[in-house]
């Protein structure tokens, strides 16, 4: 990190990844950086937190208030997928109090023909009808009673909720009715409105994200309020599922923008390598302990509005992920027809692989790694936690025999299959997308990721890949390097070539300006403050739509629309073009807008030389602080660091960058 980049932030900056078996930190100290891991608390995930600021003797400037701590949080998630949220009720209009439970009647599976019966979001007796109607055109044919609003409350207190969301037909264009209502029930109850949380349309998907924030945001506020008391008075602020960062006394209101927090926060710090780099196009994948994450950035971080989570559509912005259930915890297994499967299920954090000597008995990826010889007990986390190989090739034998192979042949086929699972996730991101991948490097991150890139590029036929300084920590770092942002949006459905491009632009200037003022809450200067906007079309008469950067001249933007379609899904059609849904991003720096160089040392020697299984002479171990800039390893060989191992392939060569970051290539025969 350069001087300069620390002039406007003298404190130290803390980046934390909660993730579900380690929680990582990145530590900011003038001009140095450290880096630390301890094994998650899912019970009480600041539990750890506040243990990594205790082990990295940082109390007292915490205390002091000389701590900048950015946080990714997987609390909002796990509610989510465990339906472990608040008791909430839907208030909507009358007679449509179903809306819910009846969603877009699609089925998982097309032609199964007696569908198992899925659960509603919100049972029966928790929704609320209330007689108001707002038209087409925003117009308020019915508005909000006072005994209307009396009776909701009698009912409300009756059916014992904590929380209230409130969704009402076209609030997207009058919130009129939806902000007098909240302003009475939220003296009693945490209430969500959907004009706030999502003002598109599609009542359904609105209604769903307006639901699943109020269910959220009572545990992700306690849960916030717990670690801001615990971290007091240094500043705390929170990473969101679009790539930047919150105030944390401002995202307990907005918990459905922090379903993607921890997986975000790798992004984020992947498109600023790509940007520090000049690599502009990467395909990423961070392989930590349970799942894998896989997304694409093309220039910019991709987002999307049709994310899922569990059963339920999220339609508010995130980074476009995919994630798949195989990481370094996932279990590997013999089915009832004597096939090995790996994942979804994971070791997780307790008793986590067998190698990790905490009694697992089940092998793991990791495991099999360990018994390939790819993991180096000497290396592991810098030494300080014992691989148990003696209990990971117990685990092996027992699946082997299961197999009827030997425990090599298993353990491979453990990796491969991983691997595998891996390269089609990576497929559906990019190729499937119409996305060459000649011009991408394949970027992988997660304490596992460095062990599996040069297969999954080659898989890919890919011939370039790039390791970043600190991968095993990255989606840590992020929280470090990220910007401040929000994302506003608002419906404005029309024929784009009816609409007038300059009350288009004022629309736009006045999402931002409610964005500035959420960051200048921040304490944002209004002048680090940049906005960029872009519009959402379809053709007539499609659900979907493309998001593309706003320019006036709306026959360009068509053109280009035609384009992206032709791109996106194989073909243009002759049909008006409308627009859907105009956006804001505002954004401002982070805490730290550049990093160190690495130092130009000598090169570096091998440390020492390890047997691994299907490698024919002792594989070079190499420890990567060693490594000066600019220096270049011919594989096979592992390079070793704190929280990863990378295990460079035969044909491949490594090469340390300005940064520190491995790049790799693949020679061509």
């Amino acid at each position: 990190m350069t001087s300069d980049s620390l002039a406007h932030c003298s404190k130290l900056v803390l980046g934390v990844d909660t993730g579900g078996t380690f929680t990582d930190f990145v530590l900011l100290e003038g001009q140095s950086l450290r880096i630390h891991k301890v094994l998650s608390t899912p019970h009480a995930p600041e539990q750890a937190i506040l243990q990594g600021i205790s082990e990295l003797a940082i109390e007292a400037q915490v205390k002091a208030g000389d701590c900048i701590i950015i946080h990714g949080s997987t609390v909002a998630t796990n509610a989510a997928l465990e339906g472990k949220g608040a008791k909430t009720a839907f208030i909507t209009n009358q007679g449509f109090k179903d809306m819910l439970t009846i969603g877009r009647q699609t089925r998982p599976q097309l032609y199964e023909l007696q569908p198992a019966p899925v659960t509603p979001p919100v049972e029966e007796v928790l929704c609320f009808e209330c007689p108001v109607r707002v038209n087409s055109e925003g117009q308020s044919l019915e508005a909000i009673k006072a005994e209307h609003i009396t009776l909701l409350k009698h009912q409300l207190e009756q059916a014992g909720v904590e929380a209230v969301a409130i969704n009402f037909l076209f609030s997207f264009l009058n919130a009129a009715d939806e902000l007098a209502l909240r302003e009475t029930l939220e003296k009693d109850w945490f209430v969500s409105i959907s004009s706030e949380v999502l003002a598109e349309s599609g009542e359904y998907e609105r209604g769903i994200a307006t639901w699943l924030n109020a269910s959220l945001g009572p545990k992700v506020k306690h849960y916030l309020q717990r670690l801001l008391q615990g971290v007091k008075p240094s500043s705390l602020a929170v990473m969101q599922s679009t790539g930047g960062t919150m105030d944390a006394n401002q995202a307990g209101n907005f918990a459905v923008n922090m379903l993607l927090s921890g997986p975000a926060g790798g992004l984020a710090a992947a498109q600023f390598i790509a940007r520090q780099t000049g690599k502009q196009r990467l395909l990423t994948f961070d392989m930590g302990g349970t799942s894998t994450d896989v997304a694409l950035i093309d220039g910019t971080i991709q987002l999307t509005n049709e994310s899922h989570i569990g059963p339920w559509p999220v339609a508010v912005a995130q980074v476009d992920m995919h994630t798949i259930g195989a990481g370094g915890g996932s279990l590997a297994y013999c089915d009832g027809g004597g096939l090995l499967q790996v994942g979804p299920e994971s070791a997780g954090a307790n008793p986590g692989p067998a190698c990790y000597g905490q009694g697992g008995e089940q092998a793991t990826v990791t495991d099999a790694n360990a018994v390939l010889g790819r993991l180096q007990p000497d290396y592991f986390l810098g030494g300080k936690m014992a691989l148990d190989l003696a209990a990971a090739e117990t685990a092996l034998e027992k699946l082997a025999n299961d197999l009827g192979l030997p425990p090599n042949q298993a353990a491979n086929g453990i990796v491969a299959l991983a691997n595998e699972h891996m390269a089609r996730a990576l497929r559906v991101i990019s190729v499937e997308r119409g996305y060459h991948l000649d011009d991408f490097h394949l970027c992988c991150f997660g304490g596992a990721g460095g062990l599996h890139v040069c297969a999954l590029a080659e898989a890919l036929g890919m011939t370039h890949a790039l390791v970043p300084n600190q991968g095993g920590v990255l989606s840590a770092l992020g929280m470090v390097v990220a910007e401040k942002t929000r994302q506003l949006s608002h419906a404005k459905p029309g024929l784009l070539a009816q609409i007038s491009p300059r009350q288009v632009q004022s629309e736009l200037q006045q999402l931002k300006v409610q964005g500035m003022a959420a960051l200048q809450d921040e304490g944002v200067e209004q002048t680090a403050i940049k906005a960029e906007y872009s519009v959402d079309l379809r053709y007539r008469g499609q659900r979907f739509y493309l998001n593309l950067p706003w320019q006036s001249d709306t026959n360009k933007l068509e053109a280009q629309f035609h384009q992206r379609h032709e791109q996106r899904f194989g073909h243009q059609l002759a049909m008006p073009v409308e627009l859907v849904n105009l956006r804001c991003q505002v954004s401002a720096p982070g805490a730290v807008s550049d990093l160190n160089r690495w130092p130009n040392q000598p090169h570096a020697q091998p440390r020492s030389y390890a047997t691994l299984v299907g490698f024919e002479q002792p594989v070079p171990v190499y420890w990567r602080p060693d490594l000066g800039a600019g220096q270049s390893l011919v594989g096979p060989a592992l390079i070793a660091e704190t929280v990863s191992t990378t295990l460079v392939a035969q044909d491949w060569q490594a090469s340390v960058d300005d940064w520190g970051n491995l790049t790799l290539k693949k020679h061509q025969p």
